[in-house]
């Protein structure tokens, strides 16, 4: 009776561990194949996406390269296993699987071409584009978009985030706990698609008459093969405006693009994902536009 117990026990316990990594496999299919959740890091993106967005990213609105190989990173643990590890022989390709162009004013997140790093900005520039910015006003192929003043944006000046940055105010320097105020402004891109940016004027560029350099800047030929990227916030945002050489993504090839930002799952104002009790209720599968 006891040696059927035992051998029963076993059998349970084999068909469990057969379950869990069946599970695995399932769920690293379906992550490399079809979704990859994205955590919003920084506030370059505002007030489309906020520090604490959870979303998924669309892997099959553009096809499929290296790029979208799955990648495992836990800095905590010291675990840092990039697209390259999986799928690096790939990585000279500039072969798309499935392949579709990403569309003007789409949110996508694309590798960095330099690091490798995840980063997710709006497309704005298509390949064979003249893109400029004068005065904080977007020119593409010389003509200027539209823009339409919106209601403020208006956050608390405090610590946000796991890297508990604190955000750029248009109302100059405010204390902890302060209202925290940028210009809003709808853009239309033109093809149509609007969306809204925020401006914050530097205070010391202001009372010298000027604005801060990523408002007004040479003009960028977008090459064959490559897109040019820019967040909403338009003033605390590393992008295409600045080179790779300084730290910036300057022109993204196709092949290091991942797939479509489409819809937020749950937004944490805390400084954990685990924090619940600061998950945004007003942003639950909230669609990204």
């Amino acid at each position: 009776m006891d040696q059927i117990e035992e051998k029963s026990f076993a059998a349970s316990a084999l068909e469990t561990i057969k379950t869990v990594v069946y599970a695995l496999l399932i769920a690293g299919v379906f992550r490399t194949l079809f979704f990859q959740p994205f955590w919003i890091p920084s506030g370059s993106m505002k007030d489309t996406l906020l520090i604490g967005d959870f979303l998924f990213v669309n892997k099959m609105a553009y096809g499929y390269s290296y790029a979208s190989c799955p990648k495992i990173q836990i800095p905590r643990f010291g675990l840092n296993i990039d697209a390259d590890d999986f799928c690096g022989f790939m990585k000279d390709s500039d072969t798309r699987i499935f392949g579709a162009d990403p569309k003007r004013g789409d949110v996508v997140v694309f590798r960095h071409p330099v690091t490798g790093a995840d980063y997710i900005k709006r497309l704005i520039g298509l390949p064979g584009d003249k893109v400029q910015m004068q005065a904080g006003v977007l020119l593409i192929n010389d003509t200027a978009v539209e823009i339409e003043p919106a209601v403020d944006f208006v956050e608390t000046y405090e610590p946000q985030g796991s890297q508990r940055n604190r955000p750029i105010c248009a109302n100059g320097a405010v204390g902890l706990g302060a209202d925290c105020i940028k210009k809003k402004y709808i853009e239309t891109l033109p093809n149509g698609v609007f969306h809204g940016i925020l401006d914050t004027i530097d205070q010391d560029a202001m009372q010298l008459g000027g604005r801060m350099n990523v408002d007004s800047t040479k003009v960028y030929f977008v090459p064959e093969g490559h897109f040019f990227f820019m967040g909403d916030n338009r003033d605390n945002s590393s992008d295409s405006r600045v080179s790779q050489s300084i730290g910036g993504v300057g022109f993204v090839p196709l092949k290091d693009i991942v797939g479509r930002a489409d819809r937020i799952l749950f937004s944490s104002a805390g400084n954990s994902i685990l924090a619940f009790w600061t998950w945004r209720s007003n942003r639950y599968f909230k669609a990204v536009n």
